[in-house]
C-alpha cells in the first residue's frame, strides 16, 4: 500500500506536468490557467449541490433506523471530489468530475467492495435486525460466517456466579477510627 502511495505522488504529478504543457501548447496559457480557474468554482458548487443532498439523504436514511453505507461511502467520494477539483490539473479534475457521477460511484463502491471481500479485509452477510424476511436475522441459518446455536459448530453452555469482593481498607478515605 506504501509502494501505491509514492507512485501515486511520483505519478500523479508527473501526468499533470505534461498535460499543462500539452494543453497549454494547444490552446496557451491564459485559457489553461482560465480552465484550472473555472473547474475549481465548478468543484465548489457541485460539492456544496451533491454534498447537501447526500447529507439530506443520509438524515432520511438514519430516521428509517437504517445505517447510511451507501450516503457515507458518497460524501467519502464528494470529498475526495472536491480536494482533487480544487488541485490545479486536468487529470486530478477530470477524476474528480467522475466521483460526482452517481453512476461511477456505484461502479467504484462495487469494485472497492469486491476487493475488500476478495482481499480478506471485510465480510459481508445478509440480513438484519429488521426489515427482512422471517429468518434472515443474525443467526439464522447455517452458513459461512454465521454464529450461534443454529450455525452447525459446536455449542458451548456454561453457568456463572458473581462475587462481590469487599473493597481493601487502603482503598478507604477518611479518618482511622471511622474505618
Amino acid at each position: 500500500m506504501a509502494i501505491l502511495l509514492l507512485a501515486m505522488f511520483i505519478a500523479i504529478p508527473i501526468i499533470e506536468i505534461g498535460l499543462f504543457i500539452e494543453i497549454g501548447g494547444w490552446i496557451g496559457l491564459w485559457p489553461t490557467l482560465g480552465i484550472v480557474i473555472v473547474t475549481a468554482f465548478a468543484g465548489t458548487t457541485l460539492l456544496r449541490l451533491q454534498g447537501l443532498a447526500v447529507l439530506q439523504r443520509a438524515q432520511q436514511a438514519t430516521a428509517r433506523n437504517e445505517l447510511p453505507v451507501q450516503e457515507v461511502f458518497d460524501g467519502l467520494c464528494l470529498l475526495i471530489a472536491g480536494i482533487l477539483l480544487l488541485t490545479p490539473g486536468f487529470f486530478t479534475d477530470t477524476v474528480g468530475f467522475l466521483l460526482f457521477v452517481p453512476p461511477f460511484r456505484r461502479f467504484a463502491a462495487s469494485a472497492i467492495g469486491r476487493w475488500l471481500v476478495r482481499s480478506g479485509k471485510i465480510s459481508v452477510s445478509a440480513g438484519g435486525f429488521s426489515g427482512g424476511p422471517p429468518g434472515s436475522g443474525p443467526g439464522s441459518g447455517a452458513g459461512p460466517g454465521r454464529r450461534g446455536p443454529m450455525a452447525g459448530g459446536p455449542v458451548i453452555d456454561g453457568d456463572f456466579e458473581e462475587v462481590d469482593t469487599p473493597a481493601p481498607d487502603r482503598d478507604r478515605i477518611g479518618p482511622e477510627d471511622q474505618r
